[in-house]
């Protein structure tokens, strides 16, 4: 863990259950790069560095010095130069998040000196409204998206529904609340899939958040019906919530945005 690639370190760790954690990154040394809302940094460390005691073991690296590094999205503003955050779920079998997840606030990791990725609103007119759609940690992008480009006293609408398997897997809950709160034209629509599990009775929307988007609940919240004239729609998250998204917002009329052609529907999909 004393490897000289070790250029960053924990400034902050919130496990918000036993695997979705938030987690602060400071560079060590070295000035933060400047990102767009919605681009990822790339995370690292060595084999040798211990895994979470939920994970699955793993075989004994053959190269225990090696770096191992994956790609995050950053939650943090663009505005904010002190630190990254990152909106992290632990694959049990991974070779890195349970690796992230046994860290401590002190401790040294590799960080990137560039961001990537062209899911921004950089593309996305000016006067269009917002619709984000998500499943998990891929509402990360978003929180960085909001907090550095949400104008609360402007006439463009911004729309977060949110899916997860339980209540306490709604990451930045409270924070979006009172967003939705403060901003007239912010809503925040979020789901669950095991309401079975809560240990308070759960009295919000259950089921599948592309099942949500069907329902009209953006019409609802927004007083309008987004249509391809209207709005753009991001998505991120498990292919099966992508894959059944695309296929009801096609049905729309709306079309994904590419390199060759532009749309309205802005894809991020996990891997």
């Amino acid at each position: 863990m004393a490897d000289i690639q070790l250029n960053a370190k924990v400034i902050s760790k919130v496990e918000l259950s036993a695997r979705v954690m938030t987690l602060r990154v400071a560079a060590d040394g070295w000035e933060l790069p400047d990102f767009i809302p919605g681009q990822f940094a790339v995370l690292g460390l060595p084999g040798s560095a211990p895994r979470s005691q939920w994970s699955e073991p793993e075989p004994v690296p053959s190269d225990p010095d090696k770096l191992i590094r994956r790609s995050y999205s950053v939650t943090s503003s663009s505005k904010n130069k002190e630190y990254m955050e990152f909106y992290i779920s632990m694959l049990s079998t991974g070779a890195l998040s349970p690796r992230l997840f046994a860290l401590k606030v002190g401790d040294p990791l590799w960080l990137g000196p560039k961001t990537s990725g062209i899911f921004t609103l950089n593309q996305v007119p000016k006067e269009k409204h917002i619709a984000m759609v998500a499943t998990g940690t891929g509402l990360a992008p978003y929180i960085s998206m909001l907090t550095s480009e949400l104008n609360c006293n402007a006439d463009r609408k911004f729309a977060v529904l949110h899916g997860a398997y339980h209540s306490w897997d709604l990451g930045y809950r409270s924070e979006l609340q009172t967003m939705a709160f403060l901003c007239h034209n912010f809503s925040y629509i979020t789901t669950i899939d095991r309401p079975q599990d809560e240990p308070v009775p759960w009295t919000g929307r259950t089921g599948w958040v592309q099942d949500v988007w069907k329902s009209g609940a953006v019409a609802e919240a927004w007083g309008f019906k987004p249509t391809p004239e209207n709005t753009h729609i991001f998505l991120c998250g498990v292919s099966g919530m992508v894959n059944a998204m695309m296929e009801a917002l096609n049905a729309e009329d709306f079309v994904e945005h590419t390199k060759m052609q532009p749309g309205q529907i802005h894809v991020e999909r996990f891997v």
